[in-house]
């Protein structure tokens, strides 16, 4: 093992663990133990596996943007669209066009979902749904998905959407109708590779671009305050 294999390894170890990950981690534990009992091989296999659980499972701290008015991603993973489209009408939004800015998380990325901004949860909506590929445009629709309505101080209202994808089947929430949250506080997670949807309010600009990566409670989709145009991509 290589001085970075060792320091990849011990940073897995030391990072916190989502509680919801503590069952599948024990049961690859399992799984592990007997597939050593017929093959060292296939243990080693199960190590491998069981290291990959808990990293998916990780929880880090995030250190949050505090300027009022940023609107901060919910989700670790890649802008994956940013497209103009109604929100969802169960959450009981403006009925004009908005921006939706998706973040698409791999089995890779870490799945623990945070508030975009402060506010009070305005509006909790389950809709059961299939499991379609997450990357497609027809999961903001058709998949099981947990829909939320974050309400500003200032009368207007943020959506967030957790969508389940080809893999994921279960989306956590710990929200609350009418419970206030932080930017970058933790309010639940997909479980193995998904999706979050942000419907910005009416006029806001997106300060992201498609294919950009994301840091869950630290990396600015959005400025409330602000009236800069949309971000072109350029590299300096």
């Amino acid at each position: 093992m290589t001085k970075a294999d060792k320091t990849m390894f011990l940073s897995v170890l030391a990072t916190p663990i989502a509680r919801e990950g503590w069952p599948f981690i024990a049961l690859f534990g399992i799984a592990t133990l007997i597939l050593f009992i017929f093959s060292t091989v296939l243990g080693w296999v199960g190590i491998i596996l069981t290291l990959w659980c808990i990293y998916f499972f990780r929880n880090p701290d995030r250190v949050t943007p505090q300027r009022a008015g940023l609107i901060i991603s919910p989700a670790d993973g890649i802008v994956q669209m940013i497209k103009e489209v109604s929100p969802p009408v169960q959450l009981d939004m403006a009925a004009s066009e908005v921006t939706r800015i998706s973040v698409f998380m791999n089995v890779f990325d870490c799945h623990v979902n945070r508030a975009p901004c402060d506010g009070k949860i305005g509006r909790l909506v389950y809709v059961p749904g299939k499991f379609l590929n997450a990357s497609f445009d027809k999961a903001s629709d058709e998949n099981e998905r947990q829909m939320l309505r974050l309400d500003l101080d200032d009368g207007r209202s943020i959506g967030a959407v957790q969508i389940a994808g080809l893999v994921a089947r279960r989306i956590v929430c710990y929200l609350e109708e009418g419970q206030q949250v932080l930017a970058g506080e933790r309010f639940g997670l997909i479980r193995f590779g998904s999706r979050v949807d942000i419907y910005l309010p009416s006029g806001v600009m997106p300060q992201v671009i498609v294919g950009q990566r994301c840091i869950a409670g630290e990396t600015v989709l959005a400025d409330l305050s602000s009236d800069e145009v949309s971000r072109i991509g350029e590299i300096r």
